[in-house]
């Protein structure tokens, strides 16, 4: 008797996240903030009285009521998942058919067509142009044209750092017949949020983060908003207890920390554009930077044909990096981790 594996698990493109210790990690999108002594002791209560052989929540509920009220959402129309990706994995494959297409943006993340294709969808994907930028236009004439039964982008956008107009991602929603999934993950550091349009439309999902502004990667804690009949099928199709409840007890403690949450987002949108602005002094006098994108994250995006090269080059002075095949992906860090990395790559650039 012998197996064979389905051809789709066959030579799987490997998300390949840094698994090694570096002295500056700035290829993550994490916040580099520590949390303050006085929500750490909050979040200990608050985990000494988890019933540790009792399941958790399945509905999160108490995390729902602290998210929507500083998004200023109905809970009701909230699914917490464990991290986005979590919630990804759940939307991709489920609201496709065998046969059907998705069509995402590229660049953008890579597991929006991991997931197509795991349930033998087609993904199809309309390039952006030198700016990293797709008119509505071109959105909906792709979305036509491949008959798209979802549409999936990253906004601001991952790994690019450019953000969609709020009413060019709405003039999108209402022309396509295809669910739209707007992934918002670095929204926080920008403007132009959809959420609160979640009740208007039949076809809108919009997923959020607590990992990147809110820097709780740690615990992965995602949410999905959509109108109360997408919520309903989202909550049914995730698993019974998917949120944990340490997750559950630490997310709830931090979420209710309006003003410490709006500090920490401010301090690495403060950080982004430091980085930013020593970056574009560097451009000027380094012809290895061929373009730097302007940032609405705490990330910064790179066109450069030796990517590869400055990657290692960094990783040997203890400095970690996003290396995107002819794009570097940076991270905004401390300003010390960020000085460093300038200083790093005045030497290393020509």
């Amino acid at each position: 008797m012998s197996y064979e594996l389905p051809e789709k698990l066959k030579n799987l493109p490997k998300y390949d996240p840094v698994t090694e210790i570096y002295r500056v990690r700035l290829d993550a999108n994490e916040s580099f903030l520590e949390m303050p002594e006085n929500i750490k002791q909050e979040i200990l209560k608050a985990v000494s009285e988890v019933e540790f052989n009792r399941y958790p929540d399945p509905n999160a509920t108490e995390l729902c009521r602290k998210f929507g009220e500083l998004f200023h959402v109905k809970p009701e129309l909230l699914t917490a998942g464990n991290g986005s990706d979590e919630l990804i994995s759940i939307i991709v494959p489920n609201f496709l058919g065998e046969g059907d297409c998705m069509l995402t943006i590229l660049p953008d993340f890579s597991m929006y067509t991991f997931y197509t294709r795991m349930v033998g969808a087609r993904a199809e994907a309309l390039n952006k142009d030198e700016n990293m930028e797709v008119t509505p236009e071109e959105i909906i004439e792709k979305a036509a044209q491949c008959n798209a039964k979802l549409l999936v982008f990253s906004n601001p956008c991952n790994p690019t750092a450019v953000t969609m107009s709020r009413e060019d991602i709405l003039k999108i929603v209402g022309a396509v017949d295809a669910m739209v999934v707007v992934d918002e993950a670095y929204m926080e550091f920008s403007e132009g949020s959809v959420l609160d349009e979640i009740e208007n439309y039949e076809n809108l999902i919009v997923l959020k983060t607590c990992s990147k502004a809110f820097g709780m990667a740690a615990i992965r804690l995602g949410f999905a908003g959509a109108n109360a009949r997408i919520t309903n099928i989202l909550k049914t199709l995730k698993a019974p207890y998917n949120v944990n409840s340490m997750t559950q007890a630490v997310g709830s403690v931090i979420l209710g920390h309006k003003e410490y949450l709006e500090n920490c987002t401010a301090q690495i949108k403060a950080s982004a554009q430091e980085l930013y602005q020593a970056m574009k002094v560097l451009a000027e006098k380094k012809q290895d930077i061929q373009k730097l994108y302007p940032t609405a994250t705490n990330f910064l995006y790179i066109k450069t044909d030796r990517s590869s090269e400055i990657y290692e080059a960094l990783k040997k002075e203890g400095i970690s990096i996003r290396n995107m095949k002819g794009y570097l992906r940076i991270s905004a860090g401390s300003r010390a981790e960020n000085q460093e990395l300038v200083q790093a790559l005045d030497r290393l650039l020509a």
